[in-house]
């Protein structure tokens, strides 16, 4: 592991370490696992830990006074982290309405993959699909697992503004924009699922990395209805 492990210092406060590893759901319980004995080891003074595909951004509450020994200590952690799968939770159901009105791109992907819309839509809530990280804006979740005839380019040129619950495809990724957005995904439907609360400080985010989901096919009616008593959403 070490071999594939780059640790260096961002600024005063933080530092990154980064594998170059495939991206697989084994690397992300790595990881996860390798977040959890950080903030077990170093609790006092760790202010947050974030993941990446492939790396952790460790932000320190007060001035790092020796990377050298900060360094050490992670390949320590490293080689002891364990490896086991994280534990098995439940799928959340996330439900989309892929109706022309939300989803804006769904001729064009159609055009693109030459696919037919209801195939589309047949192949985007099949797969089970994993959250990597939360990056990008606020609860906006990058999810592995997506059927790769889905594949799909960004628009060249990018919407001005995105609609909160859109559901778009970029290229092998599939996400969800948890806020009103500029963006360049080719947007196939949206959820009337809120994903970010700012309101709850604990626990913002719906989604955290590790987290599998599936998503599930409703009809505009029961888009409205939903988006109108949003507590009805049972995940």
């Amino acid at each position: 592991m070490s071999e594939s492990t780059r640790i260096f210092q961002l600024s005063e406060r933080s530092i990154l370490i980064e594998f170059n590893r495939d991206i697989t759901k084994n690397l992300l319980y790595f990881l996860l696992n390798l977040k959890e004995d950080i903030f077990l080891n170093k609790s006092e003074h760790i202010l947050q830990v974030t993941n990446t595909y492939n790396s952790l951004l460790v932000v320190y509450k007060f001035t790092i006074n020796n990377f050298n020994s900060e360094k050490n200590n992670y390949f320590e952690l490293i080689s002891n982290v364990s490896t086991t799968d994280m534990p098995k939770s439940s799928t959340r159901k996330i439900p989309v309405c892929y109706e022309l009105d939300f989803g804006l791109d769904l001729e064009e992907v159609s055009k693109k993959t030459g696919l037919s819309i209801s195939e589309i839509i047949k192949r985007h809530t099949h797969p089970i699909y994993t959250v990597y990280f939360i990056g990008f804006l606020p609860g906006f979740p990058y999810l592995g697992g997506m059927d790769s005839s889905l594949f799909c380019r960004r628009k060249p040129n990018p919407r001005s503004k995105i609609n909160s619950g859109s559901v778009g495809i970029a290229g092998s990724q599939t996400g969800i924009y948890p806020s009103s957005s500029p963006g360049g995904w080719q947007i196939i439907g949206r959820t009337p699922l809120s994903l970010f609360d700012s309101h709850k400080t604990d626990t913002p985010c719906v989604l955290s990395p590790g987290d599998s989901l599936q998503f599930e096919s409703i009809t505009k009616e029961e888009f409205d209805n939903l988006h109108s008593h949003p507590s009805d959403i049972k995940l």
